[in-house]
């Protein structure tokens, strides 16, 4: 059976489709065989960053690792019986034909609350969290007091993933391996990143949750997007000499694979 990583959270511009492109390509770079599927129907930003790099690979003559993409088949409605839902019968028959022929596959979930993304977490086996070191964002998780610092009560997306883990349990499925991941921090130390560190840790003892560390804002970043590039392809077209921000965020995503601990998996890259 293929292990189901889903990336989400229900805010946008935490860097879901960047920690999914980076988490799937460099998959594929160790030889893993990778498949994703992009939940957002609308503006679709991981399968176009999977569009952009299969574009500029072929436009380069470039033979790199790419992760597959599948697209979400159509159901016909008559085939649904009464209070079905057609978006659960899309997204397992999506799973169900990526399965045999991938070590993993990665669904990259909307910054929004949807059906497909409800059933996506609940199909996980490693949730991969990115969260902005901000309250903003800690506030889809929890609830705080005004100084930041007592947790009042779990959020909506919290309250979410424990459905999904119910419906896991009930099922006889793992349970689904959570972690929130600390991403587009700044790197000087702050009282807010302080605040932010403490409140994450309470939470995380509570709800159950694992931390890891995620990517520092780096212009990098908005650079790769077009022509679908990740921080470990620099080298493969003819970048001779990194800089210490790129090699900086290499290590940086060493160190995400190697704390998601998944199944067969090394960071050596």
């Amino acid at each position: 059976m293929a292990h189901i990583i889903v990336v989400g959270n229900e805010k946008g511009g935490a860097g879901k489709s960047t920690v999914s492109m980076h988490l799937a390509t460099a998959l594929a770079r160790m030889g893993h065989r990778v498949s994703g599927l992009d939940l957002d129907l609308r503006q679709r930003t991981f399968g176009r960053y999977v569009d952009n790099r299969r574009a500029f690979l072929k436009s380069a003559n470039l033979d790199l690792a790419c992760p597959s993409l599948c697209e979400l088949p159509e159901i016909e409605a008559s085939n649904l019986k009464p209070g079905e839902n057609v978006y659960d019968h899309r997204l397992s028959a999506a799973v169900a034909s990526m399965e045999p022929n991938n070590d993993f596959i990665l669904i990259d979930c909307p910054g929004s609350h949807t059906r497909l993304s409800q059933v996506a977490h609940s199909l996980a086996d490693t949730l991969v969290t990115p969260l902005n070191d901000s309250f903003i964002d800690f506030d889809l998780l929890a609830h705080t007091d005004a100084m930041g610092e007592k947790i009042t009560g779990p959020s909506v997306y919290s309250e979410m993933v424990w459905t999904a883990r119910q419906l896991r349990a009930q099922a006889g499925l793992a349970p689904i391996d959570w972690v929130v991941v600390r991403n587009r921090m700044g790197a000087q130390r702050m009282v807010n990143k302080d605040k932010m560190e403490k409140a994450i840790k309470n939470l995380s003892k509570r709800i159950g949750f694992r931390i890891a560390p995620g990517f520092n804002e780096r212009v990098i970043f908005r650079e790769l997007f077009p022509r679908g590039l990740t921080l470990l392809d620099l080298k493969d077209i003819g970048v001779k000499q990194l800089n210490i921000s790129n090699v900086a965020a290499r290590q940086e995503l060493r160190d995400l694979v190697k704390a998601l601990n998944l199944p067969g998996v090394t960071a050596d890259f």
